[in-house]
């Protein structure tokens, strides 16, 4: 990340104009709103947020140089607090202030250092433009090959023809053939060398582009000299074979290594670029008419044709289908939909034809809350790789000294070979391999784990996950199943089961606990009390974490309740009687100022993959414990049923963080598990946290990963494939090292050919991408 020096320095000096981009289109407060996310740190004298964080993908970069360069640009800007650019993803974060600045004036300060941002909504049409240019790129290919063959042939003749045996013209003449092939090569192909690195020079700054284009030009110099005046200083060799050679390798490599990238960052892409772009919405005189997913709005009909994705979270009003909800819910196997049932955005109808009735839309979807997370993720910038991106600018000018030095070196005995040292010092030495190293692995990771179901909110992560050696679990809705059932209700004298019910609803719909969630739906099957809407205006209703709600009655109820009500444990409702703690079910208890109200007994079911989990975890060498808020008597139970031997029941959301500081100091590297809000405190303290199924907002605002639907057998998986990540990374960047090592110095002594240091740098690229690519599918844990 960048974060911006001096925000009065304006970079407002583009060569293109706004208008002539149509960036200021962008200017308008609920266009950029639809790639950016108000952030809460401070607001305006209008009481709007001031500072926006942008989501949008870059057209132009091919190295971490670039991205370095882009966010260099766009931090000068007055007005944006800060910058995160990924070369791996193609994508940006920019956190900008609007009484400061507007999207065009960023967007053009990009456009000036050669680089386009859209919004990330549109990365189609980068996705358009980069096939285009792809093409194009393939064009450059196809005439440096063509040439190189057809110099290769000119230059044949001079390696194994003896001492005089090619006459002065003949040789004149293949020189002359030679040039004229590579002038294709040096206009033609090399354009996009020549021109990164001009710009790089006009705006005093440097990638990996300007050695490149630097070796080029010194090696087409020094040719052309020697085939206008072949008795001159540079007359006795040209260097044209070695300089098509060079440029046919490096382009070989870039394309190879783009089409890696692509489908290792695509992989994730494809996964944010779900939705359609258009729907057939129904008219009230029944026909449909075709338009834009922005213009819906709730009670809206769309119809959905299988193969397409449901573009809205709705509910199904005609036809039955099935549904593949396996980014959503973590489900693999298609899921029955018919009609009544609910379905969500960015799953795909498989089977039939169904009408949906909207019911929320764009950032209100649940997939737009999974999007959000995976662009964030797209943009962070792992440790390891935060470290290859400081060393890759100090490393350009460490090159352009050497290459100097090189020339200096050989100068005195020869100046051919100093210039052709220098060349294959400036070629060889590649700093986009080392960049490149992380980011593309984790990408590649990040994407094989979000199609099982596994969005990962913060790639470093990934590394941590690798390294842990202890896992925590909640019990009540992440070993257990989220959706209890109510077993029994006992009430004390003078308190019917319903008004029981009837009050504990109330309560409890300002909670997201399954218990919570439990008592409402119970709450519904019963006559409702004829004072209850009165209750239902509530408003001083509290949650405290781990124990339970409590509320003031504004009037007593039924004659019999009256005062502080409280629905929780029984610590919390002040019941200390032996009876309140008893039985194998799950107790929930509700008490007022006279005492103990009523109990509610549910049938708590462990999860059918929680046994597997937990012992796939403990065969992978991890300890397993089970911290809950829950009695002590049923904590201990589930964790019999696991062979889990370690368990604590009873634990405040203070004593659960206790218990992790304490394991830390302890040297353990542990593994949160959870989806309450009690467990927001120790997911954010763990060195890993993982919020399963329907975990509440703040746990997964504290949580690394999101594992949808909460399947736990997912777990295992993740660790293995955590740890093969981290393998592959310390792979890449030990042949990232060992390249440079060797080349190196074989190029400062001038023992490395300009064509061998441009298949070195090609390869040296191209082995750490596909490398990295092997992460794309994921191994099943065992």
């Amino acid at each position: 990340m960048v974060l911006s020096s001096d925000p009065g320095d304006v970079d407002a000096g583009a060569s293109t104009s706004t208008d002539a981009r149509g960036f200021h289109l962008w200017d308008q407060a609920e266009e950029w709103a639809s790639f950016s996310t108000p952030l809460q740190v401070r607001t305006d004298q209008a009481g709007a947020a001031a500072l926006w964080e942008s989501q949008v993908a870059v057209r132009g970069m091919h190295c971490a140089a670039c991205a370095l360069k882009l966010e260099q640009a766009l931090s000068g800007i007055r007005g944006v607090v800060s910058v995160q650019v990924s070369a791996a993803s193609q994508r940006a974060s920019i956190v900008w202030s609007a009484s400061l600045t507007k999207p065009s004036q960023w967007m053009t300060a990009a456009l000036a250092a050669g680089y386009e941002l859209l919004p990330a909504m549109q990365a189609s049409a980068v996705h358009r433009h980069g096939r285009k240019e792809a093409r194009l790129a393939l064009w450059r290919w196809l005439v440096a090959g063509f040439c190189m063959m057809q110099v290769m042939m000119y230059a044949f003749p001079a390696y194994v023809a003896g001492p005089d045996e090619i006459t002065p013209d003949i040789q004149s003449l293949l020189r002359w053939a030679s040039w004229m092939m590579s002038l294709p090569v040096v206009l033609f192909s090399c354009r996009p060398f020549f021109s990164s690195a001009l710009r790089d020079l006009g705006r005093r700054s440097i990638s990996m582009d300007l050695p490149v284009a630097l070796g080029i030009a010194i090696t087409f110099a020094v040719s052309t000299a020697a085939t206008f005046e072949p008795d001159g200083w540079w007359g006795q060799e040209v260097y044209f074979d070695s300089l098509t050679m060079f440029v046919f390798f490096l382009l070989t490599g870039r394309w190879m290594e783009q089409g890696l990238r692509s489908r290792t960052a695509g992989s994730l892409e494809s996964l944010m670029q779900r939705l359609p772009d258009h729907v057939e919405r129904l008219l009230v005189s029944g026909g449909f008419e075709r338009v834009t997913v922005r213009r819906l709005h709730a009670g809206d009909v769309v119809r959905v044709l299988p193969g397409d994705a449901f573009p809205v979270d709705g509910t199904i009003v005609r036809g039955d289908t099935f549904a593949d909800e396996a980014l959503l819910t973590g489900e693999s196997r298609p899921v029955a939909r018919a009609a009544g049932s609910h379905v969500v955005a960015g799953s795909y109808n498989l089977s039939a034809a169904v009408h949906v009735r909207v019911e929320q839309t764009g950032p209100s979807t649940r997939y737009a809350q999974l999007v959000d997370l995976m662009q964030r993720a797209c943009v962070e910038k792992p440790r390891l790789a935060l470290l290859a991106d400081r060393v890759a600018g100090p490393f350009l000018w460490m090159v352009l000294a050497a290459a100097g030095a090189a020339a200096l070196f050989w100068w005195s005995t020869d100046p051919a070979r100093a210039l052709m040292a220098a060349v294959a010092v400036l070629v060889v030495t590649c700093p986009c391999a080392l960049s490149l190293a992380t980011p593309t692995a984790m990408l590649s990771s990040a994407g094989a784990l979000a199609r099982r179901g596994v969005l990962v909110r913060q790639l470093q992560a990934l590394e941590a996950l690798a390294g842990i050696d202890t896992v925590i679990f909640d019990k009540t809705g992440t070993l257990t199943e989220t959706r209890m059932r109510l077993r029994t209700v006992s009430t004390r004298e003078g308190v019917t089961s319903a008004q029981a019910l009837q009050l504990a609803g109330v309560l409890a719909q300002h909670s997201r606990h399954p218990v919570s969630s439990a008592l409402v739906a119970a709450a519904h099957d019963v006559p409702a009390m004829p004072d209850l809407p009165e209750l239902e205006s509530i408003r001083d209703a509290r949650e405290v974490a781990g124990q339970g709600l409590e509320c003031s009655l504004p009037t007593p109820v039924g004659g019999a309740v009256q005062g502080r009500l409280r629905l929780g444990s029984a610590r919390f409702c002040g019941l200390d009687s032996p009876t309140a703690g008893a039985g194998r079910t799950l107790a929930v208890f509700l008490s007022d100022d006279a005492g103990w109200l009523a109990r509610f007994d549910f049938d708590e079911q462990v999860r059918a993959d929680a046994r597997a989990a937990v012992a796939a975890l403990q065969a992978a060498g991890l300890e397993v414990r089970i911290l809950s808020g829950d009695r002590q008597e049923a904590t201990s139970r589930v964790a019999r049923h696991l062979d889990v031997a370690h368990a604590q029941g009873d634990c405040t959301p203070e004593a659960k963080l206790a218990q992790l500081k304490n394991l830390q100091r302890q040297g353990r590297r542990v593994l949160m598990v959870g989806d309450g809000l009690n467990d927001g405190p120790v997911l954010a303290s763990a060195h890993v946290s993982v919020a399963v199924g329907e975990a509440v907002p703040l746990a997964q605002a504290q949580s690394d990963f999101v594992v949808s639907g909460g399947q736990l057998l997912i777990l295992a998986a993740m660790l293995a494939h955590a740890r093969r990540t981290m393998r592959i990374v310390r792979q890449n960047l030990c042949w990232a090292a060992l390249y440079n090592a060797v080349c190196v110095p074989l190029a400062l002594a001038g023992l490395l050919p300009a064509s061998l240091a441009g298949l070195g740098m090609a390869l040296s690229s191209l082995l750490v991408i596909a490398n990295a690519s092997r992460l794309a599918r994921m191994k099943e844990a065992h």
